[in-house]
């Protein structure tokens, strides 16, 4: 039996939570979780993130899309 070799044509993209996460603007330091979040309006979601290195926070804002339910 002849051996077959596949090529996907599908690129791997790493997890969006791996790629995304915030680093420090002070010492570059990368963050694993934030402090807090809480939602800003139906569609909006605020994170605040504290660096355990220099202490500096700050916030970021995530919107996302609705997903209709049949």
């Amino acid at each position: 039996m002849p051996a077959l070799a596949v090529r996907s044509i599908r690129k791997l993209r790493p997890s969006p939570r791996g790629s995304d996460l915030p680093t420090c603007p002070v010492c570059a330091d990368t963050m694993i979780a934030a402090e807090a979040s809480a939602f800003v309006a139906d569609d909006e979601v605020s994170y605040l993130w504290t660096c355990d290195t220099c202490g500096y926070g700050f916030v970021t804002k995530h919107a996302f899309r609705k997903i209709a339910c049949n």
